[in-house]
């Protein structure tokens, strides 16, 4: 461990845990320890950390919120750069709102809400964070955010701040630029929103948690939806079709309300969850000849 000292002289000590068990910070709540987790608090201090890591040949991964990521039981031999509450700032101005990307997008929707600015109500049951939205160009209810999105700040593979304009983020269906580049950190996203009524959109924002709530296991621990659309079908009803919904491997389980999702249903391990996850696209592939994709960013084994 004593090549992460350095950090102490970069961060408080309280931003800095060694050892630290990485189901505490998936919404799957599994995996193993990293070595080392840190969690900066501004631009200059997540670039220090990616300059000693980078000096010192320092394995490291960046997380938000941990809600699109599964972390394998062995944990990670690596330094994990967790950019979450601690970096989540959050700016109003007119019709723009720029958020740092540790802010969690249903905090971000209720801000736009309680100032009458419309847009994001799609995004109000969303789970991750700013930054992890923007990653993966996160969408519910038939809006994404590149509907949204007018600029992005980010840290390039030399640690230099640059700002693009949302168009220029190559988004498409969950992915972007920073999914092809994921040596870059975005660190802010301006949101070019409408004024609108603050009435309606609390009605709308409530339909969209409620339909969320009837339709999706939010009441266990899960990690969204498993896997990507593929052209031309549904998961879940590919899932159903296989006759796979409430389908059990240890402790994961494919998910009785929504069978495109798995649920932890209280003591899953990761080995759990990656068997079930194959064992689901193996049966689909067999019965319809289809490869499911994952959605899930999986990290970790020694």
């Amino acid at each position: 461990m004593d090549k992460y000292k350095g950090l102490e002289e970069i961060l408080s000590k309280d931003s800095i845990k060694y050892n630290e068990p990485m189901k505490k910070h998936t919404t799957m709540k599994v995996g193993g320890p990293c070595d080392c987790m840190v969690e900066p608090s501004s631009i200059e201090e997540i670039q220090q950390v990616l300059k000693y890591a980078k000096n010192n040949n320092i394995k490291y991964y960046i997380i938000g919120n941990g809600s699109n990521l599964l972390v394998k039981d062995e944990g990670i031999n690596a330094l994990i750069i967790k950019i979450s509450n601690k970096f989540s700032q959050v700016q109003v101005d007119g019709e723009y709102i720029k958020a740092y990307s540790g802010c969690s997008v249903p905090k971000l929707a209720q801000i736009a809400k309680n100032n009458s600015l419309s847009g994001l109500e799609f995004a109000c049951g969303i789970p991750g964070s700013v930054g992890g939205g923007i990653r993966m160009n996160a969408g519910a209810y038939g809006s994404e955010m590149v509907n949204v999105v007018d600029k992005v700040g980010f840290l390039d593979n030399e640690g230099n701040l640059r700002e693009i304009d949302g168009k220029d983020a190559k988004f498409t269906y969950r992915h972007s630029m920073f999914v092809d580049n994921p040596e870059y950190v975005v660190v802010y996203a301006i949101y070019k929103l409408k004024k609108g009524d603050i009435n309606e959109i609390s009605k709308i924002m409530e339909e969209n948690m409620n339909s969320r709530k009837q339709k999706q296991p939010i009441e266990y621990p899960n990690f969204g939806s498993v896997f990507k659309r593929p052209e031309g079908y549904f998961v879940g009803k590919l899932v159903d079709d296989c006759g796979l919904k409430g389908y059990e491997i240890g402790g994961a389980q494919v998910s009785t309300k929504h069978s495109g999702f798995i649920i932890n249903t209280g003591n899953a391990t990761c080995k759990d969850v990656l068997e079930l996850i194959e064992y689901v696209k193996n049966r689909v592939y067999e019965k319809f000849n289809v490869k499911l994709q994952e959605e899930v960013v999986i990290l970790g084994g020694k």
